[in-house]
């Protein structure tokens, strides 16, 4: 499985060539699967589900896709794994909305999406902000993420990892000058940086990573930062 890790979607030109890229043929033939699962623990997170489908500035599922569905992880524990598994193995992307890293992460490992993983050689992972960093090592949004959970859930407050698909972890939204992101500057990701042993990448809304085959590669026309080892390019 390759992954194209967003920090707000397809944004530019040079992030959908390398979406273009990973898939092997034009976004017109190709097919692909939502997963809006991540958005839901916020106020108003179903109808942010819906627009996310509508697209704008953001794009993801408006790309023209050949076909789009809707993976609804909350529902796959509760039906046969013959109905939905197919499905995910024939489809070419698999889009992940952002939202809760720490409900994205609960919902990937008990619906059985993450232990299908290994299996999916021939599928694209393209996920956006939390949809991006569920698959790294480490949740750098944990403390944030835990006023989202009722009391009573089975979710872990304390657990701050993230799926470790990727072997670096990524800030996202770093220099949005929206209030929700004031502290996502580069003095605290790097301060954040120096808590984890792997390299974090900090990447704006202009920028993703590539991963393919395990080799991480910067897709930007915008800023970005990695700490922990020496900027190469």
């Amino acid at each position: 499985m390759d992954l194209l890790l967003t920090s707000a979607g397809i944004r530019n030109p040079s992030i959908e060539a390398a979406l273009v890229d990973l898939l092997g043929k034009p976004i017109e033939e190709s097919t692909a699967l939502f997963v809006p699962a991540g958005i839901y623990p916020f106020p108003g997170g179903a109808f942010n589900a819906v627009e996310a489908m509508r697209g704008g500035r953001n794009r993801l599922c408006d790309l023209n896709w050949k076909s789009l569905g809707l993976l609804e992880l909350s529902a796959l524990p509760t039906i046969k794994r013959d109905s939905w598994v197919p499905t995910v193995k024939e489809t070419d992307a698999l889009l992940v909305w952002g939202g809760n890293v720490l409900y994205l992460y609960y919902w990937m490992k008990k619906s059985g999406l993450a232990d299908l993983f290994s299996e999916l050689n021939n599928l694209v992972y393209v996920g956006v902000s939390a949809g991006s960093i569920v698959m790294t090592p480490f949740n750098c949004d944990v403390d944030f993420n835990r006023q989202w959970v009722p009391e009573g859930s089975d979710i872990p407050l304390d657990d701050p990892r993230g799926l470790g698909v990727v072997d670096s972890c990524l800030w996202v939204h770093v220099g949005n000058p929206d209030p929700i992101f004031e502290d996502h500057n580069l003095a605290n990701v790097e301060r954040w940086a120096g808590t984890v042993d792997v390299d974090v990448y900090a990447l704006d809304d202009e920028s993703a990573l590539k991963v393919r085959g395990g080799k991480i590669d910067v897709v930007s026309e915008g800023n970005w930062e990695v700490f922990g080892q020496r900027r190469s390019n």
